[in-house]
């Protein structure tokens, strides 16, 4: 066990701890999700898992409170994998390895995962506690969140019986979340022509690194570069001043992190190969100055790179360069109805390169459906205007929120009675699972509330360690106060 285990509350930090040392990236779950099974079992408590792969635990209500209303306490298996460039980690073998930072807790050069293994550890805490009062609990941990929400769309009716459902997964303490955007994933995908190159070329790879990423939701608005942006403004300002031959570009890893870093290997004839050295450390300086107070450790190179025979196509290359630097990205528009909070926005999230085919995937988020639509159609003309493929794919629906909730009202009063002032009511520019639980659950009751997490989807990650007590006791609060069933 970690240092961060002695930490206060310690059921929870334990836990944590503990889902910290077993891998359990997106799609690699597996492992944590049968510990889990195994540690409830051994609890007495009783524990399925639907077809999708879903764990589902069940603990009766504590004497006295079996008439309350049931309560799903609901958190995500999987996190996050993102890494530093000089860090060597496997997210499918290694253990995150947590520390203590002052008043947070972090990780040694990857994502945390205290998005959402925090709201996870919290939620085995109480099944573990043999003196916590609750009424009827379940607790509902899905599978693949962060890349597709393969078990929130699973999700089957008739599987959870609570009326009541209490999402961990949000990531501000003194904010209670009754809303979300909603989102879909995107891809442009082009067909690849190549043609031999003649001879003076020499090989070069541009890069773009040391941005510091983020998650493509509540990040969205801070002002962080997105890479692969950057590099297709470069080559769209400089590439035929240069004479250069694209031969491949790659960047970013998620199409829901603002991607950190991206590269593109060209050909550069000989005789332009200092002054593509110079545009480029110039571009740098540039980006500094427009960049400095975001990014803080931004660094592109030119680096020697093994010279293919074999390049992209003038037309082709031109469409491409063309359709990074013009793809939409960033925060399209600012919510009217709830101020601060952004409407729309677009990540163009990761381009790979085949032999054959290039893809820009990109993930839009919106809280109006309209503004979704909107943003696909643009997204779309563009695509379709330089001949590439546009496909959407994933699409989830926003949760719309419900100023009757009665759970949110009584969230309120039990924070106010705690600490004396009210909880802050929000909607988030991120996609949490709660819009897919109400299509076979429309009339279950839901909020979301979390310990402050920052910088979520990259290495910055960290939770602040005084939020996670104040957490804990909202929830134990909340689990005490639920009303009585009708």
């Amino acid at each position: 066990m970690s240092e961060i285990s002695q930490l206060s509350p310690q059921p929870v930090w334990q836990f944590f701890d503990k889902i910290c040392s077993i891998p359990h990236p997106s799609k690699h779950e597996e492992q944590l999700a049968q510990y889990i099974v195994d540690w409830a079992t051994s609890e007495g408590l009783s524990v399925t898992r639907d077809d999708i792969g879903n764990v589902i635990i069940r603990k009766p209500a504590t004497v006295g409170m079996e008439n309350r209303k049931g309560v799903v306490l609901q958190a995500h298996i999987d996190m996050v994998p993102q890494k530093n460039e000089n860090t060597d980690h496997d997210f499918t073998t290694d253990p995150i390895r947590p520390y203590i930072d002052g008043e947070w807790v972090t990780a040694d050069g990857t994502t945390l995962g205290a998005d959402n293994g925090m709201g996870m550890a919290t939620c085995l805490a109480v099944l573990a506690s043999k003196d916590i009062e609750h009424g009827p609990l379940e607790v509902l941990l899905t599978i693949d969140e962060e890349a597709g929400m393969t078990g929130a769309f699973g999700l089957k009716a008739g599987w959870l019986e609570g009326e009541i459902l209490l999402n961990t997964d949000s990531e501000q303490e003194g904010e209670i979340y009754m809303g979300c955007a909603g989102g879909v994933d995107a891809s442009v995908a082009f067909s690849l022509e190549r043609e031999t190159l003649g001879g003076g070329y020499v090989g070069k790879t541009l890069q773009i690194k040391g941005l510091k990423g983020g998650h493509s939701g509540v990040d969205i608005h801070t002002g962080r570069a997105n890479a692969n942006k950057l590099l297709g403004r470069f080559l769209a300002g400089h590439a035929n001043e240069l004479g250069l031959r694209l031969l491949s570009v790659r960047g970013g890893t998620l199409r829901n992190a603002i991607p950190r870093e991206a590269f593109a290997d060209v050909a550069v004839p000989a005789a332009n190969e200092e002054k593509l050295a110079n545009l480029f450390s110039h571009f740098e300086s540039l980006l500094k100055e427009e960049l400095g107070a975001v990014e803080t450790s931004i660094a592109l190179s030119v680096l020697d790179a093994e010279l293919s025979e074999q390049a992209l196509k003038p037309s082709v290359q031109s469409r491409i360069i063309a359709t990074i630097n013009a793809c939409p990205n960033g925060v399209i528009r600012m919510s009217d109805d709830i101020p601060g909070v952004v409407e729309t926005s677009l990540n163009l999230g990761v381009i790979t390169t085949e032999d054959d085919k290039m893809t820009l995937l990109c993930l839009i988020r919106s809280l109006a459906d309209s503004g979704r639509s909107y943003v696909e159609s643009m997204l779309k003309s563009t695509g379709e205007l330089a001949g590439a493929k546009v496909t959407f794919s994933g699409a989830y629906p926003g949760w719309k929120p419900d100023p009757e909730s009665e759970i949110m009202h009584v969230f309120r009063k039990t924070y106010e009675d705690i600490y004396g002032r009210a909880p802050d009511i929000m909607v988030i520019h991120a996609g949490l699972e709660c819009g897919l639980f109400k299509e076979p659950y429309p009339n279950m009751d839901m909020i979301s509330f979390g310990p402050t997490i920052k910088f979520p989807h990259s290495p910055d990650e960290k939770v602040e360690i005084a939020t996670v007590g104040l957490f804990w006791e909202q929830m134990l609060a909340m689990l005490k106060a639920i009303p009585d069933k009708a």
